[in-house]
């Protein structure tokens, strides 16, 4: 794993976009490096929200328990992203649970240095606004995917979702076993190994691995 200095990491986030050098120092400086193991938990559902985090290098979910243990991930997190932010500013205990997927380096913000921080920085609250809705649009759409669509359109939805953001039509990389892909759209492995093989017999895809290939892109957005 390389060490990437905290400044370089907070500037590459869109919380931190626009602010100059000197800032993102003043910024590096209330921060704390911690890090996780494979399967390590940050935090858990009702425990105080003092602080947040931002992903320095490695993977991590956020995810939801049933009463009957059943695991329901809200969302996964890489390099660059902050979670854990918005129950810091509320003064609410965290939501959901924090687990880091692959051994990961984590920036720790304390909740009341960033506030004062955020104080100082207009500029700041202004691009944290600019997060917090680009996240409500993604909550929104992922309700949106469990609640009005079948697993199929679920699935397709998420691969043209990487396909945006991988940049690419024809192929992309799930950053996440196939596993956990069920849990975060809402249904189990079997399931969605039975939908990838009837994907893939319609010509829409071809699975290698963890690579997709979209044989038929618009025929996924058919299925959308």
């Amino acid at each position: 794993m390389v060490l990437i200095p905290n400044h370089r990491i907070i500037g590459e986030s869109i919380l931190f976009s626009g602010l100059s050098d000197k800032e993102l120092e003043k910024v590096a400086a209330v921060t704390v490096r911690k890090t996780f193991g494979r399967g390590e938990s940050i935090f858990f559902e009702g425990d105080e929200a003092d602080g947040f985090y931002m992903v320095a290098d490695g993977r991590v979910k956020i995810f939801k328990l049933s009463m009957d243990g059943k695991e329901q991930i809200l969302h996964i997190f890489g390099r660059g992203e902050p979670f854990g932010e918005v129950p810091v500013f509320h003064g609410q205990p965290f939501p959901a649970n924090a687990m880091a997927l692959v051994k990961s380096e984590l920036l720790y913000f304390p909740g009341q240095k960033f506030i004062d921080l955020v104080m100082d920085n207009p500029s700041l609250a202004l691009n944290m606004l600019a997060m917090l809705s680009l996240r409500l649009r993604r909550f929104a759409t992922q309700i949106e995917n469990l609640s009005l669509r079948e697993v199929p359109g679920r699935l397709a939805a998420y691969l043209l979702f990487l396909a945006e953001e991988q940049g690419s039509t024809s192929r992309v990389r799930l950053d996440i076993p196939k596993g956990q892909l069920a849990s975060l759209l809402g249904t189990i492995p079997e399931t969605l190994s039975r939908i990838f093989a009837r994907m893939t017999d319609e010509g829409l895809i071809r699975v290698d691995g963890r690579t997709i290939y979209l044989d038929d892109f618009e025929g996924l957005r058919d299925r959308v």
